[in-house]
């Protein structure tokens, strides 16, 4: 029968003929491919469509060419998705229902596989509600800017869906909005083991931390507007073990992040605008280049360590219904750490972040995003010009960029071209 003819069956069928326990389940979806263009080599993720910033200079040995300035251009539909949208019977004296998303952005040994995106029941009564499952990340989500291209606005945008547990709730103009996160398909930096101080990615790092990352944020809502004042606080353990007198012992280690935010949006028929100002403390895990760094070698042979932090920001204004043009700027600054970092010798530290050792000399990252779409009933066809900037340097004591030598800007050129029918 396949997976499309068993969404339209339970689409219209019902459980019951009782209106009090009655589930209706309607599918939902779009078929999306799109054909990008880049001027040289960048850091990308999901096949490339998801786009990043471009790296950083590498010169071959007579240091007559950049082996990263390489153009690349490539089309792609594995951002093809399907979901269910369910409503379903009162429980607790609540209105219940449910979501179930996927595409194929997963990767496996030969070819893209099937990824779960949402997955979540909500209990809804008056103006308060109650979310429990993979959701995307309070400073995700709806609140999303409108380009074009996959990645959204990140790395100026928080991006990450998470499992959680998310209470929001209003009186008239005024609301709440707190979250506990557990990680999965965005995850923290840290060392591979004891033994090997490299960068890798893992969920073990907010694991075994034990408590869950932390959203709270105070909302106002009235006619067109939505602003959100909010902070978001995670803590990492690093390592559980470390080689001591070549036995490997436990250790207990652990590092803290406060990232305090604002939000603001303004909607109207023709006009979206959004506004996020973010002063981001390790927020890797929400597709941000920004990490942590380890501060002192202490006598039990345990790590002490620092957020770095970055200031990040972005502006995306959209105008028109049938026609729609859109600009996005954005741009991220870092500001290091609060304390300088232990040097293994040499000026060599260790910083764990998204992109591993590729990005601990990044300094500052701009992007500018113009883009025009169509979009009639199920049809949307769109083009987009993204120019993201990156600009590299010496690395500092404390995780900052030395400004006042080898400075480089690297730029890259993105044309993004969509194609999309929804269903």
């Amino acid at each position: 029968m396949g997976l499309m003819g068993l969404m339209f069956i339970v689409s219209n069928t019902a459980l019951a003929q009782d209106d009090s326990t009655k589930v209706s389940i309607k599918p939902y979806g779009f078929i999306r491919n799109y054909l990008t263009f880049d001027s040289r080599r960048t850091y990308t993720v999901t096949g490339g469509e998801y786009n990043l910033l471009p790296y950083d200079e590498q010169w071959n040995e007579d240091h007559s060419e950049d082996l990263n300035a390489v153009p690349q251009m490539q089309l792609q539909a594995l951002t093809s998705r399907f979901g269910l949208n369910v409503t379903g019977p009162r429980i607790f004296g609540r209105a219940s229902s449910a979501k179930l998303e996927a595409d194929f952005g997963g990767f496996g040994t030969n070819n893209h596989e099937l990824r779960l995106r949402l997955a979540y029941l909500k209990l809804s009564h008056g103006s308060s509600e109650l979310l429990v499952g993979q959701d995307w990340h309070p400073m995700s989500g709806n609140i999303m800017p409108e380009v074009l291209g996959m990645a959204a606005g990140a790395p100026f945008r928080p991006h990450s869906r998470a499992p959680q547990v998310r209470a929001t709730c209003y009186y008239k103009s005024i609301g709440c909005t707190a979250a506990l996160m557990w990680q999965l398909q965005y995850m923290n930096n840290g060392p591979k083991s004891p033994s090997d101080p490299t960068s890798t990615n893992s969920t073990a790092f907010a694991h075994n931390a034990l408590w869950p990352e932390a959203f709270l944020g105070l909302n106002f809502r009235r006619g067109a507007w939505y602003l959100q004042l909010a902070v978001d606080a995670q803590i990492l353990k690093p390592r559980t073990h470390a080689l001591l007198g070549g036995i490997t012992q436990r250790v207990d280690e652990s590092v803290t992040s406060v990232s305090p935010t604002l939000y603001a949006q303004y909607v109207t028929n023709s006009w979206k605008v959004k506004f996020r100002t973010l002063l981001a403390s390790n927020t890797s895990h929400l597709n941000q280049l920004v990490g942590y760094g380890v501060t002192a070698v202490n006598a039990d042979g345990s790590w002490s360590y620092a957020p770095l932090r970055a200031s990040i920001s972005y502006l995306n204004i959209a105008y028109g219904t049938k026609v729609r043009a859109n600009l996005f700027l954005g741009y991220m600054k870092n500001l290091g750490a609060g304390s300088d970092l232990h040097d293994f010798g040499g000026g060599n530290y260790l910083i764990y972040m998204k992109g591993g050792s590729n990005f601990t000399n990044l300094n500052s990252i701009w992007r500018l995003a113009p883009s025009v779409s169509y979009n009639v009933k199920a049809f949307n066809l769109g083009l987009e010009y993204e120019v993201t900037a990156a600009t590299y340097g010496d690395l500092a004591a404390n995780g900052s960029i030395k400004l006042d030598a080898n400075l480089r800007n690297v730029v890259n050129h993105r044309i993004c071209a969509l194609v999309k029918y929804n269903f």
